[in-house]
């Protein structure tokens, strides 16, 4: 039995299913039925067809519990002509089941459960682990992410932009347990870019090949920070980077220039430097004022005032930094940055020590509290 094929293939299946008129919990249930008969008889010979076998499987078990059910008969029109069996659609209908699990109607939370649950085939187990939180708490979610979606059809055109930051969202939580989320939003969001020709797809993927490349590195063996600045720079993977720029130089010439293009182009430039002092941070601030042009983001405001403070001196940062809400995350340690920068040891020892009480993360707290005794022992 080729438990990754099943799995690659599952997604693909729930989506026909859900575009044939099946509502989500349904079509999972049946999905699920058609994957238990697959572990049955499979081992005895797979089927030339994989897909086009758990297709045909699944719809007859929906078609069964729709009849069954005197509470779904208005559904029974549907079983008035089984479609014939045969090869299934390859991409088309998963890349339904994307914008399906990233409908505006879920909160970002329950969007990236589902989208893990359906699209990358994880179990809720999984899925628990990865997000630290009690199994039961987690197959609460994706039923009431799954009921909400129920009923809602493939009639309109997706959004994309919703799409890439829940696929974002996933990237963004690492690893925890034994699922590699980066990892696995990397390979959905791969998946999603052979589906659709879309400059942000694209802008998306670089991004995260080029923070990916990057993450070995992110982390001492204690477990503790390393600053981008104090990263080795050798040991980043030098093929992510270099694919993460040919994709992207690829999206920035078709002139229609979004959010993810234009965080991928800053990550492009930190990469592009050998050491931290050749990073060119006139032009990083150049493509921050691009991003905010775009999303008039507060965090993209924080950030830009960091590169302002690189680009043209601590002061600047510190009155670019004025114009951020300050009870922004982040915000107070941004501010101890660039009191240190400045000069003034005394302001940024404490704001460090500010901060650290904020972080949301142990690593986060340990590292600033370590910057705030390292400038309290030079007093």
């Amino acid at each position: 039995m080729n438990a990754p094929l099943l799995r690659a293939l599952l997604p693909g299946v729930l989506a026909i299913l859900v575009r044939r008129g099946a509502d989500f919990v349904a079509a999972e249930d049946a999905v699920q039925d058609a994957l238990i008969e697959a572990l049955r008889v499979w081992p005895a010979g797979a089927p030339q067809d994989p897909k086009g076998w758990l297709v045909t499987v699944a719809w007859r078990r929906f078609l069964d519990a729709t009849r069954a059910d005197a509470a779904r008969r208005r559904r029974e029109d549907l079983a008035e002509e089984e479609p014939a069996p045969g090869p299934a659609s390859a991409m088309d209908d998963t890349l339904q089941l994307y914008f399906l699990c990233a409908h505006p109607s879920l909160t970002p939370s329950s969007a990236v459960a589902l989208t893990l649950r359906a699209v990358g085939g994880l179990t809720t187990r999984q899925i628990a682990e990865a997000y630290l939180v009690p199994e039961t708490t987690m197959a609460q979610r994706i039923s009431r992410a799954k009921r909400t979606v129920s009923g809602v059809r493939f009639d309109q055109p997706g959004d994309v932009t919703t799409v890439l930051r829940v696929l974002y969202l996933v990237f963004n939580e690492g690893y925890s347990g034994d699922v590699d989320l980066a990892a696995e939003a990397l390979r959905l969001t791969r998946q999603l870019a052979t589906a659709i020709d879309h400059p942000e797809v694209a802008g998306l993927l670089a991004l995260m090949l080029l923070h990916h490349s990057r993450r070995g590195t992110r982390m001492a063996p204690d477990g503790s920070l390393i600053p981008l600045a104090a990263q080795d720079r050798k040991q980043w993977d030098t093929a992510l980077i270099a694919e993460g720029v040919a994709i992207l130089q690829a999206a920035l010439a078709r002139d229609k220039l979004g959010e993810f293009q234009a965080q991928a182009a800053i990550a492009a430039l930190h990469a592009d430097a050998t050491t931290a002092e050749e990073t060119d941070w006139v032009q990083i601030v150049e493509w921050y004022d691009e991003l905010l042009a775009i999303t008039n983001s507060p965090v993209v405001r924080l950030n830009r005032a960091v590169a302002v403070g690189e680009a043209d001196g601590a002061r600047a940062g510190l009155a670019a930094l004025t114009e951020v809400d300050a009870s922004l995350p982040r915000h107070t340690a941004v501010a101890a940055y660039l009191y240190e920068r400045d000069g003034d040891l005394v302001t940024a020892a404490r704001l460090y020590a500010t901060a650290a009480g904020q972080a949301t993360n142990l690593a986060e707290r340990d590292h600033l509290m370590k910057q705030a005794a390292r400038l309290n022992a030079l007093r």
